[in-house]
């Protein structure tokens, strides 16, 4: 393993090679001399300290101020993926993957997709984040908080096959095979295929996934083309969601009944207030099942030319497609013949295209750079009934045909243009400036197709200026100071669920659509980086001012979906400290650990329904205060073991602080062998990776049906458990 396991400060300066040029394994990532911002990332070799086949946010959960929780080991399963920075949740985050944005990457995306989805995680090369703003021309309408990056790695010079297989719990198989054409006169590329089944770790279903990626790559002097190609189908069975008073009767092994459908019968006849039963509030404890369907392709081409000496142009077309649904048994709609269930549906279909260029300027103490992205999405989601009559049940796996009902059907038009302009001066040998803003806009034209009572009409996101500040100074060959000043925007969600302008009444609309504020904030932040031949270490501070919060209220349980009302509900202020440090203490072995301390809090108290809600100086929900991560590692070559803790402070899900779930820390082990050869084969390695080592049982996920003003009783079905000890053994080799 290389000294920088968390590569601290990692965008590398001005002429560098860049994350998405270098060849996999080849290039450590450096402290990132000039940087006027706080950046950290991670390479090849952090990616596989996790379980193979992870999402790669579960590694970027060892980076200061960034905090993970999935109720599955992997991560993968995305109705309870959450990742924070700095108090901002996921969906006030930018996402890209070579550039190519994947929308705010929340369950009901309509602009973009997961990231386990869009790459097998194999073929992630390194990632990079930036906690409080990034680069002004970084591809991202939801970018309030931050920014997370992916590249791709390059295919091998060299002609080859790479086969892994992994096992482990819960009937744990992934195959992953990879051929590389190597280098020749017409370019390289490589195609790689994954599959990947796994039983849930608790009742009873199977989470299923199948990827293709493709990449080409060819250079020729001062160009560079690449593109790529990569699909995914992905089927995940639904964990149960759980309140505490159901894990405290139940147990945090309780779930849903699938595949005994005449049990989901017999509780909905009973307990649901069907036929002559009395409605009781069991009738959630569980359900027939829940799903999520989800088939992608994503695809883009860059070029990336020198005109002159002095200028770079890098451009990136690129094209998603999306087919969804999530399926939920619901024991509230009959369906046509009688039988108290019904399978309802939330269907997504996702078509987009855009465009990303920068045009890049260098002087001898200037380096101006000029950025547009443009997209155009057409997103059509629906909800819809289908009938569960006996013995004609349909599967959870597979897109139910022929509904009885359509609840309401939408298709939104988005269009989003951005333009960035920016200029990095070296005002001295030891100091540089930056300076710049961006413009954006981002228009959502919502048809209602289908369905009465919901809004038709359009609503604009817009800021002609949303600048950036920064300086860096050099104190010494080791030691830099850096300083930044930014504001960003968040556009509306153009979607007809969640926390969104067209998830209410036609009338609660038309109230909202001309004094709606998007939301935005300003940070401001500044810390220190120092690199020596056996350490690295940052100190970052902070401070966030976030304003125009948009709150959507829910009457009712979550899951029955109830119009939400949408409004601006004031401000968050968050400070923060936050520190890394990365220890070559012997040859081969190294010690990485950061720290985050952080206060985000509400300024002002709610109005719901005419009555106030005294959330002011209440602590963020879903924001732990403290956060700890630390790895012990050892690589000599051959042998290689890592040693992980990952400690979580106490969390609050409602919005007045009297519920919340007990601090956690989990460890996780990791260890292997590697061969230089045998026979035919090489680059050959065994893993073995323990999660949950000491089989902890904690409340992973908060918030999966939203959060409430208050839970006293403990009754609000919103948290998903975490994952109990798991083991994986993975070989994989070259020929």
């Amino acid at each position: 393993m290389p000294v920088c396991i968390a590569a601290l400060g990692c965008a590398p300066p001005v002429g560098a090679q860049t994350p998405e040029s270098a060849d996999l394994g080849q290039v450590q990532i450096a402290v990132g001399r000039g940087q006027v911002r706080s950046i950290h990332g991670l390479t090849r070799s952090d990616f596989e300290n996790t379980v193979t086949g992870s999402s790669p946010l579960l590694s970027m959960a060892r980076l200061p101020g960034v905090s993970f929780s999935a109720a599955d080991t992997l991560g993968n399963y995305e109705w309870s993926t959450r990742i924070a920075v700095r108090g901002f949740s996921q969906n006030q985050l930018g996402f890209t993957l070579d550039d190519v944005p994947l929308g705010d990457m929340s369950y009901a995306n309509y602009n973009g997709l997961h990231i386990s989805r869009a790459i097998s995680s194999e073929n992630v090369a390194r990632a990079f984040v930036s906690q409080g703003s990034g680069a002004l021309e970084t591809a991202s309408s939801s970018n309030l908080g931050g920014t997370l990056q992916f590249y791709s790695g390059n295919p091998l010079k060299d002609f080859g096959l790479q086969v892994q297989e992994s096992a482990g719990s819960n009937n744990h198989r992934r195959h992953f095979v990879r051929l590389d054409s190597g280098d020749s006169a017409m370019g390289q590329w490589y195609a790689s295929y994954t599959q990947q089944r796994a039983a849930k770790w608790k009742g009873t279903g199977e989470q299923r996934q199948t990827q293709w990626n493709l990449k080409f790559v060819k250079e020729w002097t001062d160009n560079r083309f690449s593109a790529f190609f990569n699909t995914s189908e992905r089927r995940e069975m639904d964990y149960q969601d759980m309140s505490l008073e159901m894990i405290q009767r139940l147990g945090d092994r309780w779930d849903n009944f699938y595949p005994d459908f005449g049990a989901a019968l017999a509780a909905s006849r009973t307990l649901c207030g069907n036929g002559a039963s009395t409605y009781v509030s069991q009738c959630d404890d569980a359900y027939y099942a829940g799903a999520g369907l989800r088939d992608d392709y994503l695809g883009a081409a860059t070029w990336d030319t020198r005109l002159s000496d002095a200028t770079r142009l890098k451009a990136t077309a690129y094209r998603h497609g999306n087919r969804g649904s999530g399926l939920w048994y619901t024991p509230y709609t009959a369906s046509p013949d009688g039988t108290p269930l019904s399978l309802r549906t939330t269907e997504y279909d996702i078509q987009r295209g855009g465009l990303v260029a920068v045009l890049d300027y260098a002087t001898e103490r200037h380096q101006f750079k000029l950025g547009y992205w443009h997209e155009a999405n057409v997103y059509q989601p629906a909800r819809r009934f289908y009938a569960t009559s006996p013995p004609q049940v349909p599967g959870p796996y597979d897109y139910p045909v022929a509904s009885f009902a359509t609840v309401w059907q939408y298709r939104f038009n988005l269009r989003t243009d951005q333009l960035s302009f920016s200029d990095n001066f070296a005002a001295l040998p030891n100091l540089t400036l930056a300076a710049g803003f961006k413009a954006l806009r981002v228009s959502i034209d919502g048809v209602l197709e289908s369905g009465t009572g919901k809004p038709t009409g359009s609503i604009v996101a817009q800021s002609s200026f949303l600048p950036q500040l920064g300086l860096t100074y050099q104190l010494s060959p080791s030691d830099e100071l850096f300083v930044s000043a930014a504001r960003n925007m968040r556009a509306f969600p153009g979607t007809a669920t969640g926390a969104a302008p067209f998830a209410t009444t036609d009338t609660g609309f038309a109230a909202i659509k001309d004094t709606l504020q998007p939301e935005t904030s300003e940070t401001l932040e500044g810390g220190w980086r120092s690199q020596g031949p056996h350490y690295q270490g940052t100190l970052t501070a902070y401070r966030v001012r976030f304003h125009n919060r948009l709150l959507a209220v829910q009457p009712g349980a979550g899951i029955v979906g109830n119009p939400m009302v949408l409004s601006n509900v004031g401000s968050v202020h968050s400070t923060g400290l936050e520190a890394a440090l990365s220890l070559r203490l012997a040859p081969g072995v190294f010690w990485y650990s950061s720290a985050s301390h952080s206060s985000s809090t509400y300024q002002d108290d709610v109005q719901s329904d005419g009555v106030r809600v005294a959330t002011s100086g209440k602590q963020v929900v879903d924001t732990p205060q403290t956060l700890l991560k630390s790895t012990l590692g050892y690589d000599d070559g051959r042998w290689f073991a890592s040693l992980e803790a990952d400690y979580m402070a106490k969390r609050y899900y409602t919005y007045l602080n009297d519920a919340a779930v007990p601090a956690r820390t989990l460890v996780n082990l990791g260890a292997g062998y590697r061969w230089k050869s045998w026979g035919q084969l090489s680059d050959i390695s065994l893993r073995a990776q323990i999660s949950n080592l000491g089989n902890a049982s904690y409340v992973a996920t908060l918030g999966s049906n939203d959060f409430s003003n208050s839970d006293r009783p403990g009754t609000n079905q919103t948290l998903l458990p975490g994952a109990p000890r798991s083991v994986y053994l993975t070989l994989s080799a070259r020929l």
